[in-house]
């Protein structure tokens, strides 16, 4: 078996920024499922079904093992590490809570009117 290359950050995130390939994903967090099972509950054909699944195998979100007549889809967390690492570093910053920056405006300017 080749090594597998590590996709880069750009491709994971071209892969997540779908909606569809993110629904597949979240089905797969279940367990393995058969191509046929993640096409079922999609209102699309088994070819672009199979586009996306491709596009996921690329950044090495997936991967697809024949098993007889059936190809399944496992899901490979550890390819998203890179993204999640990536992602955290902003988590450095709180949260805006706009209601209690509101409310600390209001008092700042009543006190400056009652000055």
């Amino acid at each position: 078996m080749a090594p597998r290359v590590k996709p880069s950050l750009d491709t994971v995130f071209a892969a997540l920024a779908d909606p569809t390939r993110r629904a597949i994903l979240a089905m797969l967090l279940e367990d393995d499922m058969a191509v046929t099972d993640v096409a079922d509950p999609f209102e699309m054909s088994l070819a672009a079904i199979s586009k996306h699944l491709t596009i996921l195998a690329s950044a090495g979100l997936i991967t697809q093992e024949k098993r007889g007549r059936v190809k399944w889809c496992k899901l490979e967390p550890d390819a998203m590490k890179g993204a999640s690492v990536w992602m955290q570093g902003f988590g450095q910053f709180e949260p805006v809570n706009l209601d209690a920056f509101e409310r600390f405006l209001g008092e700042e300017l009543r006190m400056e009117e009652e000055e």
